[in-house]
C-alpha cells in the first residue's frame, strides 16, 4: 500500500471525523466521540506520525478552541442557497406569476435570522466572574445529582454555581450552560438562549420556505408541460408512461442546480426541524442540553431518592416550574431578587 493510498484513506477518515464531531460538538465524552477516538488509535499504527500531528493540531484548532471557520462556512452556505434562489428560482417564479410576498418571504426571514445570529454570537451568554459569582450562585439550588455544592472549577478557581459548566472552547464558566455552538462561535447560556432559539427557528423557517417555493416551481413546470400524460422510449426501445423517477431525472437534467439546492434545503429542514422540536422540549421542561445529556446516566423517577444497593442518586429535574414559567425563564432569565420573592 503506497503513501498516496494511505493519505487518501486517512483524509476520508479525517473528513468523517469532522462531520461526526460537528454533530457531537460540546459533548466530548459521548459514545460517538469515544468511538471516533478509538478508530483514530487503530489508524495511528499505519499513518505517518507527522501527518497525525498535523491532523491533531487541525482538529484541536477546530473543535477545542474558538474559531471563525464554521461561521464562515455558515455564511458561505447561506450565500450559495440565496444566490441560486435569487438568480434562478425567484426569476422563474416571477415569470410564472407567483405572489410577490411569498417570493420575498425568504429575504424577510434572512434579515431576522441575521439579526438573531449577531445577537447570539455577540451577547454575553452568562460568563461567571469574581464580580458576579456571589449573585449567580444564589439563583439556582443544587439538585445533589448533576450539580453539587462545593465543587470548584480548577481553571476558574471558583465554586461552580448550580446549572453552570466550564466551557473548554471559551475557557470560562457559563451560567445555565446549554452547549457551545460552533456555528455562532459562542456558548449558549442563560443570557443568550432566547436569541439562539429565535436564530434556530428562523433558520428552519428559511430552509422550509425556500424548499416549498422551489418545489412549487418544479411542480408548476411539470403541470404546464403536461409531462405526466406523456411517454418515453426506454433503453430497450419500448414505449413507457412517464413515472416519478423519470420526472426527477428530467428535472435534474433541466434544472440541475435548482434540484440539488432543493434536496439540500429539504434535508436541512428535516434536521433543523428535529433539533427545533428537541430544543422546544427542553425549553418547556426548563432543562438544558447539557443537563439532558448528563441525566441519561441516571434514572428519571418522580422523586429524588437514593438506591439502596449502590447509593447512586437518581436524577429529577427540580428546575421545572410549569410550561409558561419555564418559557418566561428563557425569555427573561431570573435574578437573585426574583428568586427571593418565590
Amino acid at each position: 500500500m503506497d503513501f498516496l493510498t494511505l493519505f487518501l484513506i486517512y483524509l476520508c477518515f479525517v473528513l468523517t471525523t469532522i462531520a461526526l464531531l460537528c454533530v457531537c460538538s460540546g459533548r466530548k465524552e459521548s459514545y460517538l466521540a469515544r468511538s471516533v477516538n478509538g478508530a483514530s488509535q487503530v489508524l495511528s499504527f499505519i499513518i505517518p506520525t507527522q501527518l497525525q500531528r498535523v491532523t491533531q493540531r487541525a482538529l484541536h484548532r477546530l473543535f477545542h478552541t474558538r474559531s471563525c471557520l464554521f461561521v464562515v462556512l455558515h455564511i458561505a452556505l447561506q450565500a450559495a442557497v440565496y444566490g441560486e434562489y435569487t438568480w434562478e428560482v425567484f426569476v422563474y417564479c416571477w415569470e410564472l406569476q407567483f405572489h410577490l410576498l411569498l417570493l420575498l418571504l425568504p429575504y424577510l426571514l434572512l434579515a431576522g435570522n441575521m439579526g438573531c445570529f449577531i445577537l447570539c454570537s455577540r451577547a454575553n451568554p452568562g460568563i461567571i466572574t469574581k464580580s458576579n459569582h456571589a449573585s449567580l450562585v444564589k439563583i439556582y439550588a443544587y439538585d445533589g445529582v448533576l450539580f453539587q455544592k462545593g465543587i470548584v472549577c480548577p481553571t476558574c478557581n471558583m465554586e461552580k454555581p448550580a446549572r453552570s459548566k466550564h466551557c473548554s472552547f471559551c475557557s470560562t464558566c457559563v451560567h445555565r450552560f446549554d452547549h457551545h455552538c460552533v456555528w455562532v462561535n459562542n456558548c449558549i447560556g442563560a443570557f443568550n438562549a432566547k436569541y439562539f432559539f429565535l436564530y434556530l427557528f428562523t433558520l428552519t423557517a428559511m430552509a422550509a420556505t425556500i424548499a416549498v417555493i422551489t418545489a412549487a416551481f418544479l411542480i408548476q413546470v411539470v403541470l404546464l408541460s403536461n409531462m405526466m400524460h406523456g411517454s418515453y422510449i426506454d433503453d430497450q426501445g419500448q414505449e413507457r408512461a412517464v413515472e416519478i423517477l423519470f420526472l426527477i431525472q428530467h428535472l435534474f437534467l433541466t434544472f440541475p442546480r435548482i434540484v440539488f439546492m432543493l434536496g439540500f434545503v429539504i434535508l436541512l429542514t428535516l434536521v433543523l426541524g428535529a433539533y427545533c422540536c428537541f430544543s422546544l422540549y427542553l425549553a418547556l421542561n426548563n432543562q438544558t442540553s447539557n443537563e439532558w445529556y448528563k441525566s441519561r446516566r441516571y434514572g428519571c423517577p418522580h422523586h429524588l431518592t437514593l438506591q439502596p444497593r449502590d447509593r447512586q442518586a437518581v436524577y429529577k429535574n427540580i428546575y421545572s416550574r410549569g410550561v409558561w414559567v419555564n418559557l418566561k425563564e428563557i425569555l427573561k432569565p431570573p435574578t437573585v431578587l426574583e428568586r427571593k420573592k418565590k
